[in-house]
Parts: C-alpha cells; structure tokens; sequence
C-alpha cells in the first residue's frame, strides 16, 4: 500500500516543482508573426492612429447649440414648401449646418436669415443603385454627413441629420446629447413607428425622417470608409439603411432616444403627442402626411402655436401627467403644452399611458397589430370617451415654485394647468409624474373632438 502512495505521490510532487519554476520564470515568448491568424470582418476601416480624447479641458464643457452641426436632406422640387418647416426651429445666432439640394434653386433674398445656407450635393452617378422600389437620390442623401464633415468647421462636437420636413425641438436636442460622451463613437436615435418598416429596414437602424446624431469622431471613420461601404450595398432602399450598413461594418450599434420621432403613421398625432414617452421631445417628421396637431389650423400654423410653451419650458413639453379627481370619479392626463384628456372614471396609469389609436399604420392593411408599441382603441361609446381640451395659450406667472394643484374645470371650459419648471437633471427623470405637480404656467384650452382613425 505504501509503494502505490508513493508511486502516486513522487510524480506529483514533481508537476508541482516544475509548475512553480513556470510561473516564478520570466516570460520567454517567441516572436509574433508579421501575419496574425486574426479574421477580421473584411471592410473594417477603423482607424486607431488618433487619439478618441480632446483636450482634457473641453471635457468638462457643457454641449451646446455651438457644438452640433445639422445637415439636411432636401429636394429642390419641394423646396419651396418644406423650407417653411425649417424656418420654424432654425435659429441662425445660434446654429450651424447646411441645406443639402440636389439642383439649384431660385432663392428669395428675405429667407437668407431665416435659413442655412444651401449647398448642392456632390455628384453620385458612379455609386450603384438597383433597388427597384426606391430612388437613387437616396446615395446622395446618405452622403450628407461625411459632405458636411469635409467643410472643415470646427469645434464640432455632433453631427445631425434631418430631412427638409423634419421640425427639431433644438434645446430638447442639446439636453438629449449632452448625456452622451461626444469622444467616443455614438450613434444615436430611434425607430419606426411601424412594426413592419423595422422589419423590412431594421430595429438597428436610425430613420433619418426623424433624425439622428453622429458624434464627431464617429464621423470622421465614416466619411473614411463610406464610399467604399455604399458601393458593396447597391440593392438598398433609402440613405438610413445604407447608413446602418456602414454603421454595422465600423462595429457601431444604434443608442435608442425614444424622442426622435420619424412618424411613419397616417391620419392623427393626437393619440400619440397626448401620449408622450417620458423623454424629450426632440423631432416631428412627415408633417405632410399626417393631419395638423392643432384644430382649425393649417400646418405651419400648428407648429408655431406649439413653440409658445416650447420657449417657454420645452424639457416638459408633451410630457404626459396623470391625476384623479375622487369626489368626481375623474381621471385626468395632461401632456404640457398641448393638451388635457378627463375620462369619467378612475382608469389605471398603465392603461392611459397607452396612445389611443387616432392614427392609422404606415401600412394601414396591417392593422394596429403592426405597431411596435402598445396602443388602445378609442371607445365607440361617446359618453366612455375623454373630454379633450386642445391648448389655447400659455403663459409664464414668473413663478418657480411648486404647485399642488393639477387640474381645474371652470364652468367657461377653461382648465389652468398650474406646474412648476422642475430644477432636477433632466437624466434622471425617468418617472410620470401621478397626481399631477405640472409647470407655474397658466394654460388657456379650448374643446376639441378626436375621432379614431
């Protein structure tokens, strides 16, 4: 017995020793190849010759207009209309970018402070197309941000992409980036509305209709490589998939902001405006497709009526509250700055915060199955359907402080909305505010009736 222990333990003993003289030995590795057996995907074009980090000086400033530059996409035959939605949010004194045209267009002298500056696109010709649902003005499109990088601005920080009928709420766009490292590679925005349209382009994929940002750095390995990315993906429909391929070969994954809204719904936004996430409001998109927000109103009409509470706390607007009236059995939803909802009864917050279906699917034989969020239905019975107040006006009362008082019906079907500016980060709200403490703002109404679509 004791020569099988011994015959056991003498080369043990010995793997031992010789395992400890490895680890106590310094290392001895043979050379590295020139060729590393590494498989790597065939049309990387990451660069690693600079640095990511500015100077450490600029990291601690806070992103501001300054610092984003848009580019946007639009037609010269729908120019003369869409030109119009931009004059609503541009800011001249503040902003930077460039209209990107496909022809020259006859300008109007009074627009040259109200607009950017146009540039026509370079020419596409050479890049393949042959999708045979789409167009190839899509190429020239997708090429906005790399033809915007090359001009050569500085101090850049992000780089924005619209379409010429995309309207941006500009502070809420700041608040949104500013949470975003701008040295690090970010691409970022959101998805359709469509269960379908995700499906045939991709989850993954920013809609440019809506928006999306590029940090600086990002942009620059895509205007590096992307000419060379397009040509490998002639069968692609639009400029935002031939994007996300390129975005997917440089290992980039989309960073969702439920606030950029591409829109791809027909008929009525009420439903969903009235039904806000609980996120910034950073985009409208396909205004011309869907009815005007306001009632009695044209368009362009609405969305300057919108900027009223817009300028006046545009971190809460469309921010869906909730509050219940006991002694009346009511339950009340507001979305600051565009409307207040009273259903008879005492309705659950997980049902209310659901958009009620006053639009139609992009692909309206679809039903609203096809939707890639939850709705419900408007009820057939009217007196199970909300009151709804559509926003008169908006007012500053000058003041801050907090106020418990959510909701009043007067007998003239006026409701004052009374709220306070929160001083908390914007980050960090990510809560509904129940029983409503709303912004110190007095907000006229007026009725209004929305049918489903």
């Amino acid at each position: 017995m004791f020569s099988l222990l011994l015959l056991i333990a003498v080369p043990y003993l010995f793997y031992s020793i010789n395992s400890l003289k490895i680890l106590r030995s310094p290392p001895n590795p043979s050379p590295l190849p020139l060729s590393l057996p590494v498989t790597l995907p065939v049309h990387l074009n990451v660069s690693t010759s600079e640095p990511l980090l500015e100077n450490p000086k600029t990291l601690h400033e806070n992103t501001t207009l300054h610092h984003i530059v848009f580019g946007i996409g639009a037609s010269s035959k729908l120019w003369d209309h869409r030109k119009n939605y931009i004059k609503l949010w541009w800011r001249p004194d503040e902003m930077r970018g460039i209209v990107w045209l496909d022809e020259h267009v006859k300008k109007d002298p009074d627009d040259d402070n109200l607009l950017p500056p146009i540039m026509i696109s370079s020419n596409t010709s050479d890049f393949p197309y042959k999708n045979p649902k789409g167009h190839r003005s899509a190429i020239r499109i997708s090429r906005i941000i790399s033809e915007t990088l090359k001009l050569g601005m500085k101090d850049v920080r992000w780089f924005v992409m619209g379409d010429d009928d995309t309207v941006f709420v500009a502070d809420n766009l700041v608040r949104v980036l500013s949470k975003y490292d701008h040295n690090q590679y970010y691409y970022i925005g959101s998805s359709s509305e469509s269960h379908l349209q995700n499906i045939y382009f991709s989850y993954g994929m920013a809609y440019g209709g809506g928006g999306f940002a590029i940090s600086y750095p990002l942009a620059k390995e895509l205007a590096r490589m992307q000419d060379r990315c397009i040509k490998r993906y002639p069968e692609l429909y639009g400029s935002d998939d031939r994007i996300q391929a390129c975005m997917a070969e440089l290992g980039v994954p989309l960073t969702r902001e439920p606030g950029f809204h591409q829109y791809d719904v027909y008929g009525n936004l009420y439903g969903l405006l009235a039904a806000h996430p609980i996120a910034p409001l950073v985009s409208l998109h396909h205004l011309d497709l869907v009815e005007p927000i306001f009632p009695d109103m044209d368009r362009i009409q609405s969305l300057q009526k919108l900027k009223v509470p817009m300028q006046l706390d545009s971190a809460g607007l469309m921010q869906q509250s909730i509050c219940y009236d006991q002694s009346r059995q009511w339950t009340i939803s507001v979305s600051w700055g565009y409307t207040v909802q009273i259903f008879r009864g005492i309705i659950p917050p997980r049902e209310i915060e659901k958009p009620a279906r006053t639009f139609l699917n992009w692909y309206p034989k679809a039903g609203y199955k096809a939707f890639a969020f939850n709705t419900r239905s408007l009820s057939k019975n009217s007196c199970q359907r909300p009151s709804i107040y559509c926003l008169a006006d908006a007012v500053y009362t000058g003041n801050n402080k907090m106020a418990q008082l959510a909701c009043m019906l007067a007998r003239t079907f006026l409701i004052q909305i009374v709220s306070g500016r929160f001083p908390i980060p914007l980050r960090s709200l990510k809560w509904r505010f129940i029983r409503g403490l709303i912004p110190i703002f007095g907000i006229r109404l007026q009725e209004e009736t929305v049918a489903e679509s």
